[in-house]
């Protein structure tokens, strides 16, 4: 936690001091700087808090220290009252700032629940492949302009030749909570199509394949994904949200999907059992994960479980979590650049 508040706190700051280059143009407009400042601050005193009790409690002391040095190297580099003094403007940028507060909210919201419910006691939170899934999670947070325009192109090209006014009209008449749920079936209904699509096309599935190869399951491997698979679903979930839906309604819905699918990939064991016919919980998902033969291509659905029944792809056995991960018959490199450049080599069974 030290190294982690740490490395937090000396890219914030960093942030500071080169906003235009390392700042999302889209998130500026949004930023409460006060409270961002004492954020960082606060981050810096987490920091050194964890280094001191770590330094105490454990023999070995370099992730305490290490933690205390970024937090000192983030205080001497101005801390969280580093200036803002050029003028900000549109243009070419690292996402640094979206990475950090969301790594840090997603840790803060979904680390405590694994820590204190999970589904797999046995599994560390540190586990084997974690360096490697938070890698995933930088390389889609930092070129969040690239990204998000490719994501957005095929929707906003083709809502711009073939758009339905008044579509998007009568179902902005509708209720709120209507609205809401109807976005989230048509996106689930769309999620659907393109993530089965993906298991049974060949050359798609060299993309997707990827995503399967975590051998563990919690909130940031979810985060592992090729930037091919990652841009062609999202892409294609969000032409008919564009067509029916608001521009505050998509962003409603973007953010229940960041936090339901996040959650549903977590390793959290408990649920509720009245809400699981209707809502997918993290059990559903992970037996979409498994290398086990009888679950292999089921349960596409990423927000209702019915989907799945409706299409005959459901397998949710009753009280039972899988007990193995990863994918079957495919040897997956172990690297992040290895897993980039895997689609594009030979195939060879394992």
């Amino acid at each position: 936690m030290s190294t982690f508040c740490g490395l937090l706190a000396l890219g914030a700051v960093a942030c500071l001091h080169f906003p235009q280059l390392l700042s999302s143009p889209n998130l500026r407009p949004y930023y409460p700087m006060y409270l961002i400042r004492m954020l960082i601050q606060a981050v810096i005193v987490a920091a050194i808090i964890f280094g001191v009790v770590s330094a105490i409690l454990r023999k070995k002391k370099l992730l305490g220290l290490t933690g205390m040095l970024l937090a000192l190297a983030a205080t001497l580099w101005g801390g969280a009252s580093v200036p803002i003094n050029e003028p900000l403007h549109n243009g070419p940028s690292i996402g640094l700032d979206w990475f950090l507060l969301d790594m840090l909210l997603m840790t803060l919201i979904y680390s405590p629940f694994e820590v204190l419910w999970p589904a797999y006691p046995q599994q560390s939170v540190f586990r084997n492949e974690w360096l490697l899934d938070v890698v995933y999670f930088l390389s889609t947070h930092l070129p969040t302009q690239i990204t998000t325009f490719l994501i957005l192109l095929p929707a906003t090209q083709l809502t711009t030749l073939f758009a339905v006014p008044s579509l998007q009209e009568a179902i902005g008449r509708l209720p709120l909570l209507v609205q809401f749920f109807l976005a989230i079936l048509v996106a689930d209904l769309a999620e659907y199509a393109i993530h089965r699509a993906f298991h049974a096309v060949p050359w798609l599935w060299r993309f997707h394949a990827i995503h399967h190869s975590s051998k563990g399951l919690d909130w940031i491997a979810g985060s592992r994904s090729h930037i091919v698979d990652d841009v062609v679903v999202r892409g294609f979930i969000l032409i008919p949200m564009m067509f029916a839906f608001s521009h505050d309604m998509l962003v409603a819905y973007l953010f229940f999907v960041t936090l339901h699918a996040t959650w549903t990939h977590s390793n959290f064991g408990p649920t509720i059992k009245w809400l699981e016919p209707y809502l997918i919980f993290p059990r559903f998902h992970h037996w979409h994960h498994t290398s086990q033969k009888e679950a292999i291509d089921k349960n596409f659905a990423i927000h209702f479980p019915w989907i799945d029944k409706i299409f005959g792809t459901y397998y949710y056995p009753e009280g039972k979590w899988p007990d193995t991960y990863g994918v079957a018959n495919e040897k997956i490199p172990g690297t992040f650049w290895g897993q980039t450049f895997y689609p594009f080599t030979r195939q060879k069974a394992a």
